[in-house]
């Protein structure tokens, strides 16, 4: 479903609860979704989505691979 392309915040949060993730959880001065010990960032809410270079980095983080990110 969502490829390599900027999204929305929600929607980011939606996919990653589909991977498995908890959350959002209030954290210092950004949320973060967890599963089991490993945190990923969530960025702010504002009004542009999130950019291709950013959601490739949060995916990084969240250990998810391109294939998997691309087949929810």
């Amino acid at each position: 479903m969502p490829k390599l392309a900027p999204i929305k915040r929600k929607d980011l949060i939606y996919c990653l609860r589909q991977l498995e993730f908890d959350g959002p959880f209030s954290g210092g001065n950004h949320q973060y979704m967890k599963k089991a010990t490993l945190k990923v960032r969530i960025p702010n809410p504002h009004q542009s989505e999130i950019s291709k270079e950013l959601l490739i980095r949060l995916l990084k983080q969240a250990n998810v691979e391109k294939e998997t990110w691309e087949n929810l």
